[in-house]
């Protein structure tokens, strides 16, 4: 049985409740995870289709690990019905975040909408592309397994004693409004991404107290990724993101070599290896493989915040799947590429 006290229930639903905690997910793979990053990259794909799956186990050793998974797929649309030289993109995501040894559960569906157009052209394409997307939110705490001050009977802890915590109800499902913006710069060899987005602009209201003053701050994003053919058989894949939500911000900078072992066609086999510094938090190394049009990507956060001067120190590690429909390269080969 978990026990936390008063003020300890308090922090915790203050993390999740009030705006100036409230944090959405994020993954040390943000380039592994396009559709929480910005609806704009919705469809943005060398194929027809992509499944992107995501897994996050952080901070276990010390406590319960936090565990956050993903499941997305997209598609290109109406490819009949719109110019050739656009591209009109349809994704939904499912997500599910766990925390305290599923005390606190939350769960996310989303669904996108996107538009990328070419704006101009020389040696490679200049494009511009919109993105809208609404998010479905549920949060649930299990309050059975919490125990209270007031149910401590002097010997231990008695669930048949009021709580003394007749305020708290159940979180009502909210929905949010997301928007993005990306320009992109394709040629044979080089791809550059250039985007921004926010998440939750109509701040939905988020409490367990029934307070009108609780609400969900909107996340911005800006990210950025640069991919470039140095020979035959390595590619150069950079990227980067900042986010910002009330007064928690991060960035996580970095990049990773592509090691072409094979090339036939669509029988492609690639060795990828990376690192990433994600802002005071962590180091995070990347190692990844890509065969025919299935990628798999690995990374574990070494930490080099507070946290790893415990004596259990904390362990977070991240997978990441995906999987290309129709798979016809144009151009660049995806090593880690953020959103191909």
């Amino acid at each position: 049985m978990l026990r936390l006290n008063h003020f300890k229930l308090s922090l915790l639903l203050g993390f999740v409740a009030q705006s100036v905690f409230g944090q959405d997910p994020s993954y040390s793979q943000f380039f592994a995870s396009p559709l929480n990053v910005n609806p704009a990259l919705t469809a943005q794909i060398n194929g027809k289709w992509r499944v992107v799956s995501n897994y996050r186990n952080q901070w276990s050793g010390p406590a319960d690990p936090y565990i956050t998974c993903a499941v997305s797929y997209d598609t290109k649309i109406l490819k009949n019905k719109i110019p050739e030289s656009s591209v009109f993109g349809f994704g939904v995501m499912l997500m599910h975040d766990d925390a305290m040894s599923s005390v606190l559960k939350s769960n996310y569906a989303s669904l996108n909408l996107s538009y990328n157009i070419k704006i101009a052209e020389g040696e490679g394409d200049h494009r511009l592309g919109i993105g809208v997307g609404l998010t479905y939110t549920s949060k649930y705490v299990d309050f059975s397994r919490l125990n209270f001050a007031n149910q401590f009977d002097g010997h231990g802890f008695d669930t048949n004693l009021p709580t003394g915590e007749s305020a708290l109800t159940e979180m009502t499902p909210y929905l949010s409004v997301n928007a993005g913006l990306l320009y992109s710069y394709v040629a044979q060899y080089t791809d550059f991404d250039l985007g921004a987005a926010a998440y939750h602009v109509n701040k939905p209201k988020q409490t367990w107290l029934q307070d009108p003053n609780q609400y969900l701050a909107t996340r911005y994003v800006v990210h950025a990724a640069y991919d470039n053919y140095l020979s035959d058989v390595l590619v150069l894949n950079t990227n980067g993101i900042y986010q910002i939500q009330a007064h928690a911000d991060y960035f996580s900078v970095g990049g990773g070599l592509g090691y072409i072992l094979s090339e036939e066609g669509q029988d492609n086999l690639i060795l990828n290896g990376g690192v990433w510094y994600w802002s005071k938090n962590a180091i995070v190394p990347y190692v990844g493989l890509v065969y025919k049009n299935m990628q798999f990507g690995l990374s574990y956060d070494i930490t080099i915040s507070k946290l790893a001067a415990a004596a259990n120190k904390p362990k977070s590690f991240e997978l990441s799947f995906i999987i290309r429909g129709d798979f016809k390269p144009t151009g660049l080969i995806y090593c880690p590429s953020p959103w191909k």
